[in-house]
Formats: structure tokens, C-alpha cells, sequence
């Protein structure tokens, strides 16, 4: 690859650009920075950077690979060649008949090319989903990942076993042509995929039965993941090699493994902290207690204070999810909601009367604040006892 420059701000357009939007920029670009029409130093530079980022937002699965991934989704999959190979150029210059296949600019001719290598074997993608248990302890899945691999009755040569592809006589085993090619901006050497072998340079005259002369068939591999401990949803682990096969000589894609962590029917996450909801009664609210709270490491006591309010928040420190990476633990956040009872006896509504009758003025007029009256506490008392 020629920049590591986004590919987005090259051209000037934002990531959710429209196809038509970024080929009416890269046309605009173009037509300034082409070296037959602007002869300063950096033209050509600028004008094979402008073709570049557009080859690749251009074409719709170059451009979500590269969104996915950046740079690396395109420098490890394409060869400088592909990247401009089948691109969308052919009206952008319309009377320059031979700009249609513009990476031949780059490529052909007097300029240095590359030959194409062997393709590396295209990246995968899966969805896991786990526990927030299993996030909390970390934990090994082993998934079933369906993917193309190499034929085992051929080899990956795609030919019947004892015979062998054979060179192409068109392309000499290039999987190219050239041909010269003029223009209105003088003449360029054109390369274009042979047709006789599909660009493959060989040919196969007896297909192998198996995967009928492909090299590849689709199977079903079991792969075994370890997820660490704090892992969260959109967290991504790549397993190296675990991808699509390559052309024989090429490196095989990865996988990429997508964590989703399922909702808790107890337990609420907010990053590496953990929310849970105690209900307690009315009277331990206003009495205090102690209390066993679930936490994802085991049960833990918590004390109440007397004159707790519904909605409190205590913190049990490093109750929470670990961090990754070894850097400690989250907190357990508890909300206490105090529960009112709705099926009290005729006793023990009486004794809710006496208590409210026992309050002086001052404790009615100032609601949730802890004045000790000997009444009251007499009252309370009684009513503890009975729920």
C-alpha cells in the first residue's frame, strides 16, 4: 500500500458517504490531480491516493472490510493489484477510453508493476454468546465455524489425483495479458486478466470429483476459544489462522470471534460495576439489619442502617466484573427498595395507627429524619415483632 492515510479523509467525504457521493468527489479530485492534466511534482502521487481510496470505498466489500477492520482488513487480504482490479472507473473519464481500467496506469507499461501473488485466504466472522457468569470467570467455547478448506482428495490443486493443472499457453502462467493501448493522453500498456484461465494461469483439463476443480470445499471445524475473564459485548478476539484457506502458497485468513454477553435476570452491568436491587421491608429500613446479598462471586452480608430510604445505594467494593488484564475489579452497587406489605391483618394495621398516633408534631413535620421518641419506639417495637 502506498499511505496509511484514512481513506475517507483522502477523498474528503464522512464514513456514511454515499456510493454516488464519493464517485462524484473522486471524479471532481480526479480531473485535478490527473498527471496529463496537472504537471506539479506531487500530481501523480495525489492521483493514484485518490484512486486508491476510491478503488476501495468504491466497491462494496472492500469497503465494509475496510470499515471493519482499517488498513489491515485491505493491506492483508489485497495485493496492491486487486485493490484497483474490477474498480468502477469506466465513466468517470468517459472519452479517455483507456482509463477505464486505471490501475493499468500504475502498472502497465513504463511504469515498475507487481505480479499478483498468491491470495491470502479471506477473514471469518462469529457471533458468541456467553453468560455474564461465564464473563465474570472467563471461559473456553469450543464453536462450530462452517469455512471453505482445502480439498483433501487433491491437495487444493483442484485436479483429479494423478494428474496436474497445466500452464496456460495464453498467459505463459501469468494469469495476465498486456496490450498496448492509445489515448487521448498518448499510449498506455494495458493488463488485464486472461480469459482462457480466469487469471488463474493454469488450467485444470481433468477436475478433481470432489470439490470439482476448485481446490476447496466447505466444511465444518471446531475451534476452541478462551474468553478472558471481564470480557464485554463488542469485545472481538481474533484467532490467527483459524480464517479461509488461501491460494496454495498463500497464508489462510483469521477468525474473528464477537462476544456478546446476555442480559441477567438479577444482575444489571454498567462497565466493570455491577447493579443489583435488595428488597427489604419497612421495618428493617427504619430499624436496620443485616442482610445476604448475591453478589458473582458468592453470597456476602451487608448492614442496613437504621433510617434507610428506598432507592439508598451501598457499594460492596470489588464485588463488580474483573478488568481485564489482571487490573482489579469493578464494584457491586446495591439499590435497596423498601417493600410495603399489601395483606396486613386488622392487629396489624392497629398497631401502624398506635405507631402514627404515638409520633409528636415534630416527627410528622419532618419526614425521614431519625427523632427517637420512647412511644414511638414502644409502638415499633411491637410491629417489628409482628412482621
Amino acid at each position: 500500500m502506498t499511505t496509511a492515510r484514512d481513506y475517507y479523509e483522502i477523498l474528503g467525504v464522512s464514513k456514511d458517504a454515499s456510493a454516488e457521493e464519493i464517485k462524484k468527489t473522486y471524479r471532481k479530485l480526479a480531473m485535478k490531480y490527473h498527471p496529463d492534466r496537472n504537471k506539479e511534482a506531487d500530481a501523480e502521487d495525489k492521483f493514484k491516493e485518490i484512486s486508491e481510496a476510491y478503488a476501495v470505498l468504491s466497491d462494496p466489500e472492500k469497503r465494509a472490510q475496510y470499515d471493519r477492520f482499517g488498513h489491515a482488513g485491505i493491506d492483508g487480504r489485497y495485493s496492491e493489484e486487486d485493490i484497483f482490479r474490477n474498480a468502477d472507473f469506466g465513466d468517470i473519464f468517459g472519452e479517455m477510453g483507456g482509463l477505464g481500467d486505471i490501475f493499468d496506469m500504475f502498472f502497465g507499461g513504463g511504469h515498475s508493476r507487481r505480479r499478483r501473488g498468491p491470495a491470502r485466504g479471506s477473514d471469518l466472522r462469529y457471533d458468541l454468546s456467553i453468560t455474564l457468569e461465564e464473563a465474570a470467570t472467563g471461559t473456553s467455547k469450543t464453536i462450530n465455524v462452517p469455512r471453505m478448506e482445502n480439498c483433501e482428495t487433491c491437495g487444493g490443486s483442484g485436479a483429479k489425483p494423478g494428474t496436474q493443472p497445466k500452464t496456460c499457453s495464453v498467459c505463459q502462467g501469468r494469469g495476465q495479458v498486456t496490450h498496448a493501448r492509445n489515448t487521448p493522453f498518448g499510449r498506455f500498456m494495458t493488463t488485464t486478466p486472461c480469459r482462457e484461465c480466469g487469471g488463474e494461469g493454469r488450467i485444470i483439463d481433468t477436475p478433481c470429483s470432489e470439490c470439482r476443480g476448485s481446490g476447496k470445499v466447505k466444511r465444518v471445524r471446531k475451534i476452541s476459544v478462551k474468553v478472558p475473564k471481564g470480557a464485554d459485548t463488542g469485545m472481538r478476539l481474533m484467532v490467527r489462522g483459524e480464517g479461509e484457506p488461501g491460494d496454495p502458497g498463500a497464508p489462510p485468513g483469521d477468525l474473528y470471534v464477537f462476544i456478546h454477553v446476555e442480559p441477567h435476570d438479577t444482575f444489571e452491568r454498567v462497565g466493570d460495576d455491577i447493579v443489583y436491587e435488595a428488597p427489604i421491608s419497612f421495618t428493617q429500613a427504619a430499624l436496620g439489619a443485616s442482610i445476604m446479598v448475591p453478589t458473582l462471586h458468592g453470597k456476602v452480608k451487608m448492614n442496613i442502617p437504621a433510617g434507610t430510604q428506598t432507592h439508598a445505594l451501598f457499594r460492596l467494593k470489588g464485588k463488580g466484573m474483573p478488568r481485564l488484564q489482571g487490573r482489579g475489579e469493578g464494584d457491586q452497587h446495591v439499590r435497596v427498595i423498601v417493600r410495603t406489605p399489601t395483606d396486613l391483618t386488622e392487629d396489624q394495621k392497629e398497631l401502624l395507627r398506635q405507631f402514627e398516633e404515638s409520633k409528636t408534631p415534630e416527627q410528622k413535620e419532618a419526614k425521614g429524619k431519625d427523632h427517637s421518641h420512647k412511644g414511638a419506639r414502644n409502638i415499633f417495637d411491637k410491629v417489628k415483632d409482628v412482621f
